[in-house]
């Protein structure tokens, strides 16, 4: 499975989630290591959706930049 997910600078650190999955955070030091977290943190969500007998989503979304003359 391949998911989108989207990390932003917060105050003191990095925040990463999953729009195909609500709910799946993580945070780290830094861009890899919030990397590193959230994958770890997909592949656990994933896990306890399938032990609950829920469906697991397909990845939908996409991303794309647009550029904006400034």
């Amino acid at each position: 499975m391949r998911y989108a997910i989207v990390v932003e600078k917060a105050a003191n650190n990095y925040s990463a989630y999953v729009p195909d999955l609500p709910g799946c955070v993580a945070t780290g030091q830094t861009v890899e290591e919030a990397e590193r977290e959230i994958r770890e943190a997909i592949e656990f969500h994933i896990e306890g959706m399938i032990e609950e007998g829920l469906p697991v989503p397909q990845a939908t979304s996409t991303v794309h930049y647009i550029e904006i003359a400034a």
